[in-house]
């Protein structure tokens, strides 16, 4: 008898935490307001003096890949219960590395976004910040024939960056 009574106490407490954790977290690490439903991820424009036509395009894409992918969170382009949006303010190539003999032996691509983040439930969480990542390339590679998966492995990353600062309370 006692045995079944600790047996069920202990299904009972097993339950219980399950269901008080499961308000704003999830196995992605995610930490989210649990009132909060849908996120506005809106396209940055590319303010940067150089620019890529692609990339505003590619940065949302993954940017609403990684969120419909890592959170129940619905996307939508505005009114959302956490937003995201910003610009792109800098996409350089400049040489990185010279050899023994002065020539150039890597280049590298940055790109830079600034980012506003807002969040209606927690206005504490709420930030602007820039954002910037690079990527080196051997300086032999015409740039043309590497600007794409550079640029891919870049997005990916700065995605990333945006996620883990917003929703993600490491």
């Amino acid at each position: 008898m006692i045995h079944r009574f600790f047996s069920i106490l202990a299904i009972f407490w097993v339950c219980f935490v399950l269901v008080a954790c499961s308000g704003g977290y999830s196995f992605t690490g995610a930490s989210i307001p649990p009132q909060a439903k849908t996120i506005a991820i809106k396209q940055f424009p590319n303010y940067a003096a150089s620019v890529n036509p692609l990339l505003s395009q590619k940065l949302y894409e993954k940017m609403r890949s990684t969120f419909e992918s890592q959170t129940s969170l619905s996307v939508t382009s505005s009114d959302g219960d956490l937003a995201v949006s910003g610009e792109i303010t800098g996409y350089v190539t400049q040489t990185s590395a010279l050899s023994a003999n002065d020539n150039v032996a890597t280049n590298r691509l940055t790109i830079t976004i600034k980012v506003k983040f807002t969040n209606v439930y927690d206005p504490d969480a709420d930030f602007e910040q820039s954002f910037s990542r690079y990527k080196e390339y051997d300086a032999s590679r015409d740039f043309s024939s590497v600007e794409s998966g550079l640029v891919e492995e870049l997005v990916e990353e700065l995605a990333d960056d945006i996620f883990q600062k917003t929703v993600v309370n490491w």
